[in-house]
This record gives structure tokens, C-alpha cells and sequence, in this order.
């Protein structure tokens, strides 16, 4: 039976592609699931890509994940740097948390530089566009072989 990691987009990533293209790039939602869907394969993992632009359904499928995942791979997008509510959400989920931004949040607006996330995240990747998500991937099948 296959391991399941739950790759989860905040806020605005569903314009991902159309939304600041010259921060965040050309790729859809879309092209990053089917690349994560590659590599996950190459594990032997599934995977399930959701995104909301509400804070609380992103804590409800953190819950969900307890039961359904081994592993999160997270971009919480501007929850990032709000978002206690997130952080004690991935504080309860025993799995491995990856957190993942498209753009180099630290070259950004200096209230982009704090992440709650981080303070749970097993790793962080940031800066390295939507590849960042399959960087992310393949670290989470060494994380879960």
C-alpha cells in the first residue's frame, strides 16, 4: 500500500500562472499537481493537492491528514506569516511537514521574512519557482522509504 502526502496551496495560488507572473511564473495549479503526481510516482507515493483561500479549511485538511497522509508538503502562501491557527494545526500531525514557497519570501517585503509555519516545517524550500514542489517531493520519498 502506497503512502499518501497531502500538498496543500493557500491563498491566491489558484491564479497561480495568471497572478504576478513575473514573481510567481507561467505554470498553472494544474502543471504543478501533474508534476508532483511524477515524482510522487517515482516513490511509490500518492498524492493529493488542495487549495483554499480560507484559513480554516486548510486547518480542517491538516486534521483530515492525521488519518489520511504520512506526509504534508505545505505553501500557505500569505497564511504564512498570520497564521498561529496553521501552526498549531501542523503541531498535531505526527507526519513530515514541508513547507514550500514559489518566490524567495526573504528578498521580499520585510513582513514576508517571519513564517509560523517554519517553526513546525521539517524543511523549507523557497525561491526556486514551482520546481520548488518537486524538490519537495523527492525529499519527502526519502523522508517516507
Amino acid at each position: 500500500m502506497s503512502k499518501t502526502v497531502y500538498i496543500l496551496n493557500g491563498p491566491n495560488l489558484n491564479l497561480l500562472g495568471k497572478r504576478q507572473p513575473e514573481i510567481y511564473g507561467h505554470d498553472t495549479l494544474e502543471d504543478v499537481e501533474a508534476n508532483c503526481r511524477k515524482v510522487a510516482g517515482e516513490f511509490g507515493l500518492d498524492c493529493v493537492l488542495m487549495q483554499s483561500n480560507h484559513e480554516g479549511q486548510i486547518i480542517d485538511w491538516v486534521h483530515e491528514a492525521r488519518e489520511k497522509a504520512a506526509g504534508i508538503i505545505i505553501n500557505p502562501a500569505a497564511f504564512t506569516h498570520t497564521s498561529v491557527a496553521i501552526l498549531d494545526a501542523l503541531n498535531a500531525f505526527e507526519g513530515a511537514v514541508i513547507e514550500v514557497h514559489i518566490s524567495n519570501v526573504h528578498k521580499r517585503e520585510s513582513f514576508r521574512h517571519h513564517s509560523y509555519v517554519s517553526l513546525r516545517a521539517d524543511g523549507v524550500i523557497a525561491g526556486l519557482g514551482v520546481e520548488g514542489y518537486a524538490l519537495a517531493m523527492r525529499r519527502m520519498g526519502s523522508l517516507l522509504a
